[in-house]
């Protein structure tokens, strides 16, 4: 199993757990409160979305990714979503290992 499986089964994890907000309002909303800990955009989003992610979080210090299609995150958590956002540091650090 690669480390982009595990982290995918990691994200699957989190969701359960309850520990995940998803889709763009949602995020934007967490990581204007400071409370979101690591965000995924899916490789195959808008540019605009990207970048607006990507902005908001620079400004706010919050750490992104772009990694995964939105198929393979959507099956990950049990929606389609091109944006995840992980509210737990545990399993922020966990993923940050396996996508270094």
């Amino acid at each position: 199993m690669t480390n982009q499986e595990k982290a995918l089964n990691l994200l699957g994890m989190a969701m359960r757990a309850g520990k995940i907000v998803t889709g763009e309002s949602l995020s934007l909303k967490e990581i204007q409160q400071q409370k979101a800990r690591f965000v995924i955009v899916a490789t195959d989003a808008s540019e605009r979305t990207k970048e607006k992610m990507q902005n908001k979080c620079t400004y706010y210090k919050i750490p992104i990714t772009v990694q995964f299609t939105t198929a393979e995150l959507s099956h990950a958590i049990g929606k389609e979503r091109v944006i995840c956002t992980v509210m737990d540091q545990g399993f922020t650090k966990k993923l940050k290992e396996l996508l270094a």
